[in-house]
């Protein structure tokens, strides 16, 4: 494979993620594009044998320095409560596609309600697939820190879930 086809394979598996990634971190969709754009021109300028082994957990390094430079200097500092990550694959029935996206919308306002840092590692493992190794060396957190952020994000998030489900049989 080429050093340019294993670029575009690299832009068609990571730019989604990355820029679920980077609009959660700048806060703004054009921001992010900007971003992950960065991203991948620095790629073209490394040497691939270095990158290649690592690449998941390189290109969320520079896209996570990439978006903290652009928040810090455009001082922007809030939080984004909604944001949806495009499905795998269309859903044949109407009703289960629109049940799905509203519990996909009440999990991302849930989330948004959880610290930054716990927010970020959820994000990195389950939306990036990055492993417990890689989130440490992309956010400069130990090992054993990611994975009891990762524990505490997912306790919050299934108390938050309760929570609501309590609420609504009370509602009822």
């Amino acid at each position: 494979m080429t050093d340019r086809q294993w670029i575009r394979d690299a832009l068609d598996r990571y730019e989604g993620p990355l820029l679920l990634y980077a609009r959660r971190l700048t806060g703004d969709a054009e921001r992010a594009r900007d971003v992950v754009q960065d991203t991948f021109l620095k790629l073209c300028h490394q040497r691939r044998a270095a990158v290649q082994p690592r690449l998941a957990e390189w290109l969320y390094t520079v896209c996570r320095n990439a978006a903290i430079d652009v928040r810090r200097k455009e001082r922007v500092m809030k939080v984004v409560h909604s944001e949806e990550q495009a499905a795998a694959g269309a859903e044949a029935n109407p009703e289960s596609a629109a049940a799905g996206k509203e519990q996909r919308r009440r999990l991302l306002v849930l989330l948004s309600h959880l610290p930054d840092k716990q927010q970020e590692v959820l994000r990195l493992k389950f939306q990036g697939g990055l492993s417990y190794k890689e989130i440490s060396r992309v956010t400069g957190e130990s090992v054993g820190n990611v994975g009891m952020l990762l524990h505490v994000g997912l306790k919050g998030l299934r108390a938050r879930l309760q929570d609501r489900e309590i609420e609504g049989q009370v509602m009822s």
